[in-house]
């Protein structure tokens, strides 16, 4: 799927991540980080940029896997229809 398209579905569900409150997380928008969910630069010279999630509690959080969530970076069931 090229840029033009929309982003590579890094996996068809969400990951669970454990996340720290006050704590910064950059969210894989292009689908193509060897580092999922979270970016690691892959993205550079490329239509997409990372997407800031600031934890406001401690706990589980599910993010988005397939890159194509309305409520990005978090899931929204989206990975069911792609």
């Amino acid at each position: 799927m090229s840029e033009t398209e929309g982003p590579n579905i890094a996996q068809r569900a969400p990951f669970q991540i454990e996340v720290v409150e006050g704590k910064s997380y950059w969210w894989c928008a292009c689908g193509k980080s060897g580092k999922q969910p979270f970016c690691d630069g892959s993205h550079k010279g490329g239509a997409f940029s990372p997407i800031e999630y600031k934890a406001m509690q401690t706990g589980s959080v599910w993010f988005c896997g397939c890159k194509h969530s309305g409520k990005s970076p978090l899931c929204d069931g989206t990975h069911k229809r792609v």
